[in-house]
């Protein structure tokens, strides 16, 4: 069913949707100025992120079709700023992985969401935490429905135990650094994430948000877990 534009549900989406058009705009606007399209842009940000990774895979974590990845893999090799090495998982398999030039090009670029950056942290610490709470819950929605690849979350990952202290400025606990912390420190994606089994996975997010998470816990494994 689709939202009326009046609700809560239709405005969220059109804010959402004008956000989309700068981040657009912006990214566009770095391609022309570093010579590389947004998709390419997209490739060697993952990469720089995660490390060497299989054709596949990538294009999956960012959102494209395979045929696509590989034309953007291919010009930035043109380019030298990646390169084909062994897959570190398999040996006989090849993985896309970014060069130290790519890593320059992408520090060059550092500043093309500066519009954003500042707006958000125009934002009290009370909004800053609620709205990344909020995106949290919405991914997370969005990857149970499989409409969008499973990202490297906290509310995912086995070392999350949300919800466990009283201290309401710190919360929940990551046992990968055994601290406590807040939502404003929730990771979208995060270099350490390890995926949690699926029945942890839907306590974690039951305790997490226990006014949604009842709605998710039919969830299947593909949905709270990343593919091999």
């Amino acid at each position: 069913m689709s939202a009326n534009r009046n609700s809560v549900e239709g405005q969220v989406i059109t804010g959402i949707t004008k956000l989309s058009q700068f981040l657009r705009t912006a990214q566009w606007r770095s391609g022309s100025e570093t010579g590389l399209t947004p998709t390419q842009m997209q490739l060697l940000r993952e990469l720089a992120a995660k490390g060497p990774m299989r054709i596949g895979a990538l294009a999956e974590a960012i959102g494209v079709a395979q045929p696509t990845a590989t034309d953007a893999f291919e010009a930035l090799r043109r380019k030298e700023l990646v390169e084909k090495k062994s897959d570190p998982r398999d040996g006989r398999a090849v993985a896309a992985a970014i060069t130290r030039d790519g890593h320059k090009k992408l520090r060059s670029s550092d500043n093309w969401a500066d519009g954003l950056t500042a707006a958000i942290g125009g934002l009290d610490q009370v909004d800053r935490s609620g709205l990344l709470r909020g995106l949290t819950k919405i991914i997370r929605g969005l990857q149970v429905q499989r409409a969008i690849p499973v990202q490297r979350m906290c509310v995912t990952c086995r070392f999350f135990q949300p919800n466990v202290y009283d201290d309401p400025a710190a919360p929940h606990h990551c046992a990968f650094v055994d601290a406590a912390f807040g939502d404003a420190s929730l990771r979208l994606d995060c270099g350490e994430h390890e995926v949690a089994p699926e029945s942890q996975a839907e306590a974690a997010w039951r305790r997490f948000a226990p006014a949604t998470g009842a709605k998710n816990v039919d969830a299947s494994p593909a949905a709270t877990s990343e593919a091999p």
